[in-house]
């Protein structure tokens, strides 16, 4: 029953999320001139705004634009500063630099991955985490390094990754 509780919460949260997304969805389109040289700075202002770039999104500034779906599907598949898939509350960083994989990264990853429930590039179903590797965060006298949300978590081992994980926001 919980977890149906939590899946109900989950799309209630995107159900919101949508009805926002396209208040100011309608607000971003309506500074811009219809381009197609205006397609990155539209995408980037609507992932501002939401954290993603919902589907439906995607749809209409294809047509606001005048480019095919895929053309608009293509280049936010193609960079990867663009998300298609909502993003958790916390997002967790796991670096897999040089330093950091020399020194264990790929355990680190791998505990995230077991308490979370999620694999890199997911997000818990209550959108509380996000769990992403990383190529470097430069931090590397303290390898292996975790980042969550804006703190970062030096010399992890996979009992730190467990603890720290418990200190954020409760064990998953």
């Amino acid at each position: 029953m919980a977890s149906s509780s939590v899946v109900q919460g989950a799309q209630a949260l995107l159900q919101e999320q949508e009805e926002t997304i396209e208040e100011r969805l309608n607000e971003i389109l309506s500074s811009y001139q219809g381009k197609k040289e205006e397609l990155i700075p539209v995408l980037q202002q609507v992932q501002q705004v939401s954290g993603y770039l919902p589907e439906p999104a995607m749809k209409r500034i294809a047509k606001f634009l005048k480019l095919p779906e895929s053309t608009v599907f293509g280049v936010g598949t193609f960079y990867a500063q663009f998300k298609l898939v909502p993003s958790g509350r916390n997002i967790i960083r796991v670096c897999r630099g040089t330093a950091c994989h020399v020194r264990g990264a790929t355990c680190i990853l791998g505990e995230a991955e077991k308490q979370l429930g999620i694999k890199p590039g997911e997000s818990t179903s209550d959108l509380e985490y996000s769990l992403e590797a990383t190529a470097c965060f430069g931090s590397c006298a303290l390898a292996p390094v975790m980042v969550i949300s804006n703190s970062v978590y030096g010399r992890m081992t996979p009992a730190r990754v467990k603890e720290v994980l418990a200190n954020v926001g409760g064990e998953k």
